[in-house]
């Protein structure tokens, strides 16, 4: 795109009330852009986005649509709204942190705004809109009342981190772990390490600052093979921090943070041990920009989860552990295991499949299963999918008669209806597709 062109587009943008990519919800005064996808084009929407309020549409040169006006006509709509939101974050002389991880990223990232916006205003991704999409809309929401900018990374194959960074233009990073997920995209869990590390990449190559935690081996080898890569650490263990148990009556995470002599008590709303290392880089960064270490226990005590992401709910019947936005093999043993190590009575667990394992799905599916079976204090478990059920013909342990495997979560329905769930406690873990929350009202 030419400097003329993306002159043009800030301008327009400038001048309007925000951007959309959906005409279903345009607001007065907004730039539309036309984007377009494997089933949809947004060129066919350009005139009603027009008709409805927006103050521009950028739409592609094939759209039929003549260049001029309220029209913007450019080669690429996708590359157009990239350009803006690098063109726009590189006019803040703000903090940017890139956030990126196989698990915990959207929560971490909430836990860093809630820490952060104890000194700070914080303009940080909505809900894990964290794409080649979401990671622009993002950068465009910076105002200049904007101090401190907290931009989520997904991807599921290699490069898409290193796009990413180049739109969001970081000065700190932060992996927080890397696992098995995406195998299909990356290949291996060695390709998820390389394109995690992209972040690592950017930041040595433009002199910038990763926050690492140097309790975890993987992100440890990551950083050593970088070795220009600048670092502040923080750890669960190399902390000193103690974690304590768990019970019905105290089911939150709850952590004892060294505090000069002394120790400071942390209680959190969130569920599992895994959420630890979480906490620790969220009062990590807070710590760095300045946020006092009372100031920033106190934001993460006052952060709730949703989006069904480490979230404790009673019912009428039960005590439900959820945690059914996304699944990988890493994630579903760190659940496992937690709920494993929890003092709660009456454990039941229900699991839907992973996806995006490819070839390594039935070996993981598997292991699962096998994991469940050693948890003795386990009274009943329903796992739900088809890659479960293909793992189960071969685990010797699927044969267990606390274990019901369902194809989908219509056979679960019907399993739950005969079988009632009723005075337990029940983990429900599972990938969002699986549609687990939909058996919440049988429990």
């Amino acid at each position: 795109m030419n400097k003329e062109l993306e002159n043009r587009l800030y301008d327009a943008f400038v001048s309007s009330s925000g951007v959309s990519t959906d005409s279903r919800r345009i607001e007065s005064g907004a730039m539309f852009f036309a984007l377009r996808g494997d089933n949809f084009d947004g060129n066919r929407f350009a005139q009603p986005a027009l008709d409805k309020g927006a103050a521009y549409a950028v739409v592609s040169r094939d759209s039929g649509f003549a260049d001029g006006g309220r029209f913007i006509v450019v080669d690429d709509t996708l590359e157009a709204l990239q350009a803006l939101a690098r063109m726009h974050r590189s006019r803040f002389r703000i903090p940017v942190i890139g956030l990126t991880g196989t698990n915990g990223k959207t929560t971490t990232k909430e836990l860093l705004c809630s820490v952060l916006s104890a000194k700070y205003r914080v303009t940080a991704t909505a809900g894990n809109l964290n794409n080649h999409i979401g990671v622009p809309l993002t950068l465009l929401r910076i105002t200049e009342r904007t101090e401190i900018a907290v931009v989520e990374m997904g991807a599921n194959h290699p490069g898409e981190i290193a796009a990413l960074a180049s739109i969001a233009l970081p000065d700190y990073g932060l992996i927080t772990n890397v696992g098995k997920a995406h195998i299909e995209g990356f290949g291996s869990f060695d390709g998820v390490k390389r394109a995690k590390g992209e972040l690592y990449d950017y930041l040595q190559r433009t002199a910038d600052t990763a926050f690492l935690n140097v309790d975890d081996d993987n992100l440890c080898a990551m950083a050593s093979q970088r070795p220009d890569l600048r670092t502040v650490r923080y750890g669960v263990e190399s902390a000193g921090v103690e974690i304590l148990p768990v019970t019905a009556e105290e089911p939150y995470l709850r952590l004892d943070v060294p505090d000069g002599d002394g120790m400071l008590r942390v209680n959190t709303r969130l569920i599992g041990s895994y959420n630890a290392p979480n906490v620790m880089a969220a009062m990590c960064v807070g710590q760095y920009f300045g946020v006092a270490l009372k100031d920033a226990a106190a934001a993460v005590e006052a952060y709730v989860p949703a989006n069904l992401r480490s979230q404790l709910e009673r019912t009428e019947r039960n005590l439900l552990v959820l945690d059914t936005y996304n699944a990988n093999p890493s994630s579903m043993k760190a659940s496992l295991d937690n709920f494993s190590a929890s003092r709660f009575l009456h454990k039941m667990v229900i699991l839907g499949q992973m996806l995006e394992l490819g070839p390594d799905s039935s070996d993981e599916h598997r292991r699962v299963i096998e994991r469940v079976a050693v948890m003795k204090d386990c009274e009943r478990a329903v796992f739900v999918g088809e890659e479960f059920e293909k793992a189960a013909v071969v685990c010797p342990v699927a044969g267990d008669a606390r274990f019901r495997f369902c194809h989908d979560v219509v056979e679960a329905r019907e399993v739950l209806g005969k079988e009632p769930a009723e005075g337990l406690s029940i983990l429900m873990k599972g990938s969002n597709a699986v549609g687990l929350p939909s058996l919440k009202d049988l429990l």
